[in-house]
């Protein structure tokens, strides 16, 4: 850490910037910082530089993240601001995740110039999505729907909606709001409908792990019943192996002092899904995790992923 000075990275998206200043926004407000003190250091990720396909052909999650854990070790960024939703299930060794935010809503939205929800879009329409999890609820829930690629930041893709490309897609609610664009929203997808993707709603921040100091300083931020929630939803994501490759969704809530994790995999067309929910106290969070993702591999089979 330079003498006086954190240094935050980040992406360069409108979303990523937005999250990034309000992680230097809590911590000048903790520490009694100025904003000068939290410098915004932007860094180009490979998933921000591919854009003329789906990420799934290009290496899948840690493209959005490689470049800034690639700043972290240079020990030319002192912490490194991601949505959790975009982090692999498995860190590098040497980093670590040091705080997580309060989550915001997590559930995705429904979005469209023309429709007021999926249920009322008429057969044939076309909704546009590069996510194999939202594509595979959306044809679970409307099979006679078509579905067209369609990658791009949050305002890439609402102006692909005005110019026709697509009749809906779908936004996690949480970025639409952080950007100012709720009134973007045409539905919030109930998470019976679309179970939202791990961690979705919730900003993560990556350190050193041997970086004691930056950890002191973060430890403010934390929110510890997202924590909580997170490390059950990931924990189910490790054991499943799932990158953007898969369609897998999870969703951990925190009730009466337990969490409570649902769980599900689909194959790519919807045709197929297996759901599982489990229960545990919020000191077996992982654990939870742990089981909820063995119980759903084996009611799935073993043949599942390789021909979902």
């Amino acid at each position: 850490m330079q003498a006086g000075k954190i240094r935050i990275g980040t992406r360069g998206s409108p979303l990523a910037l937005a999250q990034a200043r309000q992680v230097a926004a809590r911590l000048a407000t903790a520490h009694g910082l100025s904003a000068e003190q939290c410098e915004l250091v932007v860094i180009k990720t490979t998933g921000d530089k591919v854009t003329d396909r789906p990420l799934i052909e290009a290496g899948g999650k840690g493209l959005f993240t490689k470049e800034l854990e690639e700043a972290l070790f240079a020990r030319a960024i002192d912490l490194a601001v991601h949505s959790m939703k975009d982090m692999p299930a498995q860190l590098p060794e040497g980093l670590t995740i040091s705080a997580i935010l309060e989550r915001e809503d997590p559930r995705d939205a429904f979005v469209s110039l023309k429709y007021s929800s999926l249920e009322t879009m008429p057969r044939g329409a076309v909704i546009g999505t590069s996510s194999p999890r939202r594509q595979a609820q959306a044809l679970r829930a409307r099979p006679d729907l078509l579905v067209v690629g369609f990658r791009g930041n949050v305002e890439t893709r609402l102006r692909k909606l005005e110019e026709g490309v697509a009749d809906a897609t779908f936004l996690a609610c949480a970025g639409l709001y952080r950007l100012g664009l709720a009134k973007h929203i045409t539905q919030k997808m109930p998470t019976s409908v679309m179970l939202p993707a791990v961690a979705q709603g919730a900003i993560g921040i990556e350190i050193r792990a041997d970086d004691v100091e930056t950890a002191g300083l973060l430890a403010p931020l934390n929110d510890a019943n997202t924590a909580t929630c997170i490390a059950a939803e990931r924990a189910y994501l490790a054991q499943l192996e799932g990158s953007c490759r898969t369609p897998i969704a999870g969703l951990a809530e925190l009730r009466d002092g337990n969490v409570y994790l649902r769980a599900e995999i689909l194959s790519t067309n919807g045709t197929h899904a297996q759901a599982l929910a489990g229960t545990a106290s919020a000191a077996d969070a992982v654990q939870l995790g742990e089981r909820v993702a063995a119980q759903i591999l084996e009611r799935a089979g073993p043949d599942f992923f390789a021909t979902a």
